[in-house]
């Protein structure tokens, strides 16, 4: 039985929870691992009912989300339903397609075969949504 120190449990509750979502298993674990790895406590969903569940119980300060899992359009329903939580996650679109144009209704598109560049850009969206945070409580709070 492992033993966790005071210090250890602090800094596992400071971490950023993010919610992968990608009906494609091998991409969901591999994103799940890489994440880990940099740092994040990661939850995983195979769709976007699963995922809009999770949202519901689970706050999350990013949701990565493939494009066409159960429908051509699921990932930017899970990225809809994200936006209108009252925690306001970071979103994002993940795609291992090389040649998708962006979207004008993802805020960034995400290819998982860049691991530095992918673990940048996930600490990029999720310091974003914190200082967007930060000024909303200084306007409410004046």
């Amino acid at each position: 039985m492992k033993t966790i120190c005071p210090e250890d449990r602090s800094a596992e509750l400071d971490l950023a929870r993010v919610l992968v979502v990608d009906d494609d298993p091998t991409s969901r674990l591999t994103l799940q691992t890489v994440l880990k790895a940099g740092g994040y406590r990661v939850d995983a969903a195979a769709s976007a009912a699963e995922a809009v569940g999770k949202m519901d119980e689970q706050e999350y300060e990013l949701v990565l989300s493939d494009l066409q899992m159960e429908s051509p359009e699921a990932g930017l329903k899970v990225l809809a339903h994200a936006r209108m939580m009252d925690y306001k996650p970071a979103t994002a679109l993940v795609t291992t397609y090389q040649n998708m144009r962006p979207l004008k209704t993802a805020r960034m598109l995400i290819t998982p075969e860049d691991i530095p560049g992918l673990l940048a850009k996930v600490a990029n969206l999720i310091s974003e949504r914190a200082a967007r945070r930060v000024e909303r409580e200084m306007r409410h709070a004046t």
